[in-house]
């Protein structure tokens, strides 16, 4: 059998399992290129599979995800008896990204904002590029999920967004507070008295031309902000567009802290609200940033003072 014919045979067979399939995907059809298409299965050796694990580059993430995908098309290549074990070498180890996410104050969002008008852009629009900005920090939503909107998404007479198969392939209901409800209904009569398509299957967030909002663009945008607004971390490194989501998440915890409720009670909604599979990815904000630790060790001494004065 030919190594191209197995590949497409591997993925419609995950894909018929209800899996998107996607990295190990395009892995997978590197790999066949990176061997020869039209070679057969049975022909494949080790050195052909060292050559692409390691490839262009040898960072060590990349080859594990690389080795990760192999491992599966060895199994299955195994279990339809089309040759036996590939013989792949042992899994890279990595040490994993200890990067931590910038949690903007409420002054440097205000300062952002206030930069919108200073950027001039053929495509993207002023009240597209804030309202954006708005709608990731204020529902924290991962910004492949707000360029994502569609018309028919967005319910602004109920508060309410529908964010479709999301980065974990669920899909969910995300309510608006007042403010940023009033944001996005004068956005979507903006977009009307535009000239912009209402078809409920119409981009929700559009360019001038009409096209889609790209993460690519609001992010060249938000970089463009983040230097006007003069907004930079102390160890140097730059806060990313992503940092909202955080922002917005650390914010509503404090808030929280602030009046006194029970927060171990409502990070389970926090992590349904923000799309979490599993509540750890939410509880990482617990330590996020030195005020939230003060707030938390306030709440803790609080609670633990009377037992102390009781000894």
């Amino acid at each position: 059998m030919k190594l191209i014919n197995a590949v497409s045979e591997f993925i419609g067979y995950r894909r018929r399992l209800g899996q998107r399939f996607g990295t190990d995907e395009r892995n997978l059809r590197l790999f066949s290129r990176s061997v020869g298409n039209s070679s057969r299965v049975a022909d494949i050796t080790e050195k052909q599979i060292e050559r692409f694990l390691t490839g262009k580059s040898c960072l060590p993430q990349s080859r594990s995800r690389k080795h990760h995908s192999l491992v599966g098309f060895e199994r299955f290549l195994v279990s339809r008896g089309y040759r036996g074990s590939l013989s792949l070498p042992e899994r890279p180890r990595f040490t994993r990204n200890t990067f931590v996410p910038y949690i903007l104050s409420r002054d440097e969002l205000r300062r952002l904002l206030d930069a919108v008008p200073n950027r001039r852009g053929r495509l993207l629009q002023a009240q597209t590029l804030r309202t954006a900005l708005l709608l990731l920090y204020g529902a924290g939503l991962r910004i492949s999920e707000a360029v994502s909107l569609n018309q028919c998404d967005v319910d602004v007479s109920a508060a309410l967004l529908t964010v479709r198969e999301s980065k974990f392939y669920k899909t969910r209901l995300v309510a608006l507070g007042p403010h940023l409800n009033d944001a996005m209904t004068l956005y979507a009569k903006w977009r009307v008295a535009e000239g912009q398509s209402r078809r409920g299957d119409a981009p929700f967030f559009v360019l001038r031309s009409g096209a889609r909002l790209n993460q690519d663009i609001i992010r060249r945008a938000f970089h463009y902000l983040r230097a006007y607004a003069k907004i930079r971390r102390p160890d140097g490194q730059r806060p990313r567009l992503h940092d909202l989501r955080h922002s917005f998440a650390v914010h509503r915890l404090l808030a929280w802290y602030r009046q006194e409720a029970d927060v171990q009670t409502l990070l389970p909604k926090l992590a349904v609200y923000l799309g979490h599979i599993r509540l750890s990815c939410t509880q990482v904000y617990l330590s996020m940033t030195p005020e939230l630790l003060q707030q938390a060790s306030a709440r803790f001494e609080k609670y633990a003072s009377p037992e102390v004065c009781h000894e």
